[in-house]
């Protein structure tokens, strides 16, 4: 008898191998949640060598996080804006919005026409339901970056607003006027 599927986050994971890499990952996740980061990016690398992309992708982050953690902590200090951008990046995947704020604005206050800060800013804003001002600061990322207008249409930081029309006319300009 063939063991059941086994569901995530609505996906049917049904290889064994997708499996066993969850396994680990989940595992993995547990060691980084304990502060240990040293064995959790051990058994992040072991992640990497598994079929699903997506869990390669999701332990390369974590990777990246576990590695800052174990610096020194005058290494955990940012000074420049892009420093302050990493931080905040970091600061917004793990879900504490106020930290990643407070190092976005620094870094938008040290570079302010970096385009990718001001659309981490955005999609910061997007992630805490603020949708005017989501909106406002991705049409400045657009402005300054116009490819910016296409990693928007599939990223996933900026689901809240799939339904809203003006997001729409930001993304997709050119609807308008050609009758479509």
């Amino acid at each position: 008898m063939a063991p059941a599927p086994v569901q995530r986050g609505g996906v049917e994971l049904v290889n064994p191998l997708v499996q066993a890499q969850m396994k680990t990952y989940d595992e993995a996740l547990a060691l980084f949640h304990q502060q240990k980061y040293s064995k959790a990016k051990q058994e992040l690398e072991k992640v990497l060598e598994g079929p699903s992309k997506e869990l390669a992708d999701r332990a390369r982050m974590h990777i990246k996080i576990a590695e800052q953690r174990m610096k020194p902590t005058s290494e955990q200090n940012p000074k420049t804006a892009e420093e302050h951008y990493q931080r905040g990046v970091t600061m917004m995947n793990l879900g504490r919005w106020d930290e990643a704020r407070e190092s976005l604005d620094k870094a938008r206050k040290l570079a302010p026409k970096a385009d990718h800060i001001i659309y981490a800013v955005a999609a910061l804003d997007c992630l805490t339901g603020e949708a005017d001002a989501a909106l406002a600061n991705l049409k400045i990322a657009i402005e300054l970056r116009s490819a910016n207008r296409f990693h928007a249409r599939n990223d996933e930081d900026f689901a809240f607003l799939q339904e809203d029309p003006r997001f729409t006319e930001l993304l997709y300009p050119e609807k308008d006027g050609l009758g479509a």
